[in-house]
This record gives C-alpha cells, sequence and structure tokens, in this order.
C-alpha cells in the first residue's frame, strides 16, 4: 500500500475506505484521545488550555467520561469493521479511559483482555540527579476470542517497558506531538500482534509514531489522522521510513 496517511475522522466509514482500500487490517494499534477532562471537578473552572502552534498543540479535552465514551463508541463500532476477525486490538489509554474501552470493547466482541503493556515514562526531575518512572499510559490488548497465552483460568497479564519521552529523537524531529511513543515502547507491541508484511492499522496516527515502528519492522501501514497538518507529517515521515 502506498505510504500515505488519510486526512479524516475515524469515526466515519469513509475514511477507512480510502486508507484501506477495501483490505482488512491484521491488527489494529492506535494511541486515540485520552479520557482528559476540561475541569479538573464537576462544575470546577476550565483547565488551562495553554494554546500552541499546530507543532505542539493541547491534548483534546472532553466535559465528563461519558462524553468521551460517546467518543470511544463512535470510533470503535466503525474500526473493528475494518480488522480481520481474529485480530487483536491493541489500544493505548490513560487509567481513567480503561474502563470506557474495555466496556465498548465487551459490546463489540472483545471481551477477552490479554492484559495491559504500561509505559514507565522516564524522567528526570529539575536539579535532581535521579531517574523518575511515571506510569500512566497504558496499552489494553483486547482478543474476541483468548489467545493461546490466557488460559481460562489465568488473570490478564501486565507487563511494561521502561523509556524515555523521546529516546530516539524521532518527537523534536516530528512536531513533538502530546501522544508521541518512541520506537522502543511500540516495537514490542508490533512484533507481538503482527508479521512481517502484514496490515496494521492505526485510525489515530498523530505524528506517526505507530504507523513508522510498523513500516521500519516490515508491516505494511493504513493510517488516519483528523487534523491536515499532522496527516501530511506523517505522511513526509512514512516515506523517510526505511524497512528491513
Amino acid at each position: 500500500m502506498a505510504l500515505v496517511c488519510i486526512a479524516g475522522d475515524a469515526r466515519r466509514s469513509e475514511s477507512y475506505a480510502r486508507a484501506l482500500g477495501g483490505e482488512k487490517a491484521a491488527l489494529l494499534l492506535t494511541d486515540p484521545p485520552y479520557c482528559l477532562l476540561t475541569r479538573r471537578r464537576k462544575g470546577g473552572e476550565l483547565r488551562d488550555p495553554k494554546g500552541r502552534k499546530i507543532e505542539r498543540r493541547p491534548a483534546v479535552r472532553f466535559e465528563t467520561v461519558r462524553d468521551y465514551r460517546a467518543f470511544t463508541a463512535a470510533w470503535m463500532e466503525t474500526a473493528v469493521t475494518h480488522v480481520r476477525p481474529g485480530a487483536p486490538l491493541v489500544i493505548w489509554t490513560n487509567f481513567l479511559g480503561k474502563e470506557p474501552i474495555l466496556e465498548t470493547a465487551a459490546g463489540l466482541g472483545y471481551r477477552h483482555l490479554e492484559g495491559e503493556f504500561r509505559w514507565a515514562k522516564r524522567t528526570t526531575p529539575k536539579d535532581g540527579n535521579e531517574l523518575l518512572l511515571r506510569v500512566y499510559e497504558v496499552a489494553l490488548v483486547l482478543w474476541r476470542e483468548p489467545p493461546p497465552a490466557l488460559s481460562a483460568a489465568a488473570l490478564p497479564k501486565v507487563w511494561a517497558v521502561v523509556a524515555g519521552y523521546d529516546d530516539d529523537g524521532e518527537a523534536a524531529a516530528f512536531g513533538s506531538h502530546p501522544h508521541h511513543k518512541p520506537f522502543g515502547v511500540l516495537e514490542p507491541l508490533v512484533r507481538t500482534y503482527s508479521r512481517v508484511g502484514e496490515l496494521v492499522l492505526d485510525p489515530f496516527a498523530g505524528s506517526g509514531s505507530v504507523p513508522a515502528a510498523a513500516v521500519t519492522l516490515g508491516r505494511n501501514v493504513a493510517c488516519i489522522e483528523l487534523e491536515a497538518e499532522w496527516a501530511a507529517l506523517t505522511t513526509r515521515r512514512l516515506q523517510g521510513a526505511v524497512a528491513p
């Protein structure tokens, strides 16, 4: 497939038609907007939006968790029709977003949670000499049927990777997107849940972290991004990615 990120809405079928050309993906691996609320508490003041240019645009926020739940249902109901029946869903989220995603996925038949892949984000405090690990972002691995690794008696597993926000320098080179993931965080997921030559779908490409990792690892990609500026940037990034 052509290395082009489609500028489109992940909630609309035509975006997938343009991105996939009728194919179905072997893996959905995506990083949708997190469940971030506009107010710190119900009825409270708005959070500081901290307006920035396109390179540093603030993250999407929702008025309530109910709004986030409706958004999650809208995109996921459309996306799952474009993956193979046995394909897993690997969805990044924050802790507040886990329940809405799990509930929506279960309603669509993805009732089996293999586990949580957690990113322990490495940071260094100002004027400090120690490293801190901040576990905030997790990837939920979901299946329609129980995967071989998950027996009926087993609990969902938890595993993790330790990495800084921009260990590979890709974030700074491609707009410093708030949801950037370094290659070292994405590589285990791409390698584990897809094979070389298979098609990976990302309906929320952002600055291209997921599709670029997939291309680098020899996968085909189909990706969508709502913001045209980010979609164009992701296209340039994909066309510069080198597969083995």
